[in-house]
């Protein structure tokens, strides 16, 4: 069973549950680089590794393809006068971001953008100790 975490703040918790979108730039992991993964900040779902994390300079993070394919899902999303596909984590139905087709064509040509605020970092050390040690395998 996952482990809920009620201790959201008030950015992470309008992101997540309302779709609302974090500042560009002025985000936790937009500079991130380091080894590890991304959870779901909600239910902590692993989503992301670092080794899918790429530089787009749109100021958000941003990845290749999620770490498992089944751990998200996708949703039209007509909001704001676009058409765009919405990330939704698939376990706890938060909101993460948006797909687009405009990523590195040599890492399969899309981009996930994502919210810092939709995320927790795992780095490479402490995923044993979180209980995440299977994804070590990830950056041998």
């Amino acid at each position: 069973m996952k482990k809920i975490n009620d201790n959201l703040t008030p950015l992470q918790k309008k992101v997540a549950f309302e779709g609302y979108t974090e500042p560009p730039f002025n985000n936790e992991y937009n500079n991130e680089f380091r080894e590890g993964i991304y959870v779901d900040i909600y239910d902590g779902t692993p989503l992301f590794s670092s080794k899918d994390k790429f530089e787009a300079g749109c100021g958000w993070p941003s990845f290749s393809k999620p770490i498992n394919h089944g751990t998200i899902k996708e949703k039209a999303d007509y909001s704001y006068f676009m058409i765009r596909v919405e990330v939704k984590s698939a376990e706890s139905d938060i909101h993460l971001g948006h797909v687009f087709d405009d990523g590195p064509k040599k890492l399969g040509g899309l981009r996930y953008c994502i919210n810092s605020a939709s995320l927790r970092f795992i780095p490479k050390e402490d995923l044993e100790k979180e209980g995440y040690s299977e994804y070590l395998a990830l950056f041998k």
